[in-house]
């Protein structure tokens, strides 16, 4: 079953952190990356550019283009990990890892599926 791990964190805090700061939790969050490819859990996963970058397409027809996503909220979502585990207990236990190297982030955890018509997600390879 696959799961998407969405992570969110105040901007600013992750902003205001040194590029030496930013390297080491990046080299730890990379270790629990390349375990999790070596179990064949992990999907794509990414790093997402700042909100002030952002744009929003709503409405109706064609749709407005307005600056950022505007969430009432202290955290942004600021990327994301495809995984694949047998539960979401499994999911979650990934995301306490994730957690374990970068306690202030919050750690959402959906199940996912492909939308592609036609396509199926089929099994995953066993070792």
């Amino acid at each position: 079953m696959y799961f998407a791990i969405l992570a969110y964190h105040e901007e600013g805090i992750v902003k205001s952190w040194s590029e030496e700061e930013d390297a080491a939790l990046m080299s730890d969050l990379l270790q629990i990356n390349d375990r999790l490819i070596k179990q064949k859990s992990l999907g794509p996963a990414a790093r997402l550019g700042a909100t002030q970058g952002a744009v929003t397409l709503r409405g109706k027809g064609a749709g407005m283009v307005v600056d950022g996503p505007f969430a009432e909220t202290k955290e942004q979502l600021l990327g994301f990990y495809v995984v694949d585990f047998p539960t979401l207990e499994a999911a979650v236990e990934a995301a306490r890892d994730l957690r374990r190297v970068n306690p202030t982030a919050v750690y959402e955890i959906r199940p996912i599926s492909l939308y592609l018509p036609g396509a199926s997600l089929g099994a995953r390879e066993e070792d």
